[in-house]
């Protein structure tokens, strides 16, 4: 199996939306801009956000397996993928690379 490398690339906040909706939260996301990761076998690497891993799993895990091409020609390289965590207040966008080797 291929080893993909997750790499943090863009975070955005909305504290428009996070002042109307949302309660306060103690435990914001904690992952840098540009922290990256080792997808070993299409497992969540150590660290991981696990939500974040949930919004990405299934994309690594068909990278992991040699798939790759998705939704026929959406990204430049087609063993990558541009993935985002589910948080609608500070989701954290994740480029997903196949490592050659």
């Amino acid at each position: 199996m291929n080893k993909v490398k997750i790499t943090a690339v863009r975070k955005s906040e909305y504290p428009d939306l996070m002042a109307r909706y949302e309660n306060p939260n103690l435990h914001a996301c904690d992952i840098l801009l540009g922290q990256s990761w080792i997808s070993e076998d299409g497992r969540r690497p150590e660290g991981m956000c696990e939500p974040a891993w949930d919004s990405m799993r299934e994309f690594v895990e068909a990278l992991a397996r040699g798939e790759g091409n998705f939704f026929d020609g959406w990204m430049k390289n087609p063993m990558s993928a541009m993935i985002s965590c589910n948080d609608g207040f500070r989701p954290v966008s994740f480029y997903l690379e196949v490592l050659e080797g």
